[in-house]
């Protein structure tokens, strides 16, 4: 492959991208994994009153927790089948009403809102827009919440090496392996800068900024685990002939060895508070 070649290649994490989620609502339900209890409980007990806005709510994974806790919540969703989805799945909840809209441009009004969060979804958010306008639309007092998860690597692990050398045949750019990150570097500025688009909340005015760690292993039986891969943006860009080798390569491997693959996740909180 020449440098023109590779120039023309996606990355799959285009912005545009953005929307590719609004072909698999019910997939996406099913198979992305859900948040730990735990860090809803972290996020709950630093934010206080009950009024909060969700910045690309998806299906919802993370909304129910705050509706359970008696918060009204407005969802920010782009994907229109990703809003019916919502609107069907929360109809019975009075505290809850969705924009459809892409977050730098919602019309949102200022010093509304005592909860602001985003669940692996503030990475496509511009955040020299969608930072200044959290700190707008949150009044006094108000939290920031940012999550999302993160895939260990398994160097070592037989399954996982052999489906390293299947991506080094079929996935779409120049391969390189997944970074192998300490674990407590998921808190330093260059891994938000990496998560979430921006290195310090503080840059923005925030203050009190809190972050914590996760840990989480998941356990996919082989057409969950494909399932899993067609759900993530950078895999759908794929051509479809490397797209459909691809599964079928990291497929037989999974069976070959049970028919199970886990995987160990670490998910990341960030948090800081309107003064």
């Amino acid at each position: 492959m020449n440098k023109n070649e590779e120039a023309e290649i996606s990355t799959g994490w285009e912005r545009e991208r953005r929307v590719h989620f609004d072909e698999i609502v019910e997939t996406y339900d099913k198979i992305r994994p859900e948040y730990p209890s735990e860090l809803f409980k972290d996020i709950l007990t630093y934010s206080t009153a009950n009024k909060a806005l969700e910045i690309g709510a998806g299906t919802g994974k993370a909304t129910v927790p705050f509706l359970s806790a008696g918060f009204s919540v407005t969802a920010v969703e782009l994907g229109e089948n990703m809003v019916q989805f919502l609107l069907s799945r929360f109809n019975e909840y009075k505290n809850f009403n969705v924009i459809t809209s892409d977050f730098e441009i919602a019309p949102l009004e200022d010093d509304s809102y005592d909860l602001v969060y985003a669940a692996s979804a503030f990475h496509w958010v511009n955040a020299e827009i969608g930072c200044p306008k959290v700190f707008r639309i949150l009044k006094s007092g108000g939290t920031f919440a940012l999550f999302r998860y993160n895939v260990i690597r398994a160097d070592g692990n037989e399954n996982y090496e052999e489906i390293q050398e299947i991506y080094k045949k079929y996935y779409h750019k120049p391969y390189k392996k997944p970074l192998q990150i300490p674990r407590e570097e998921y808190l330093e500025p260059t891994e938000i800068l990496r998560g979430f688009g921006f290195k310090d909340l503080k840059t923005y005015g925030f203050t009190d900024i809190s972050a914590k760690l996760y840990d989480a292993a998941l356990t996919y039986s082989t057409d969950e685990y494909i399932s899993f891969l067609d759900t993530l943006s950078d895999h759908r860009s794929l051509p479809e002939s490397d797209r459909t080798a691809l599964y079928a390569g990291v497929k037989d491997v999974i069976n070959k060895h049970g028919g199970s693959y886990k995987k160990d996740y670490v998910f990341q909180l960030y948090m800081g508070r309107k003064p």
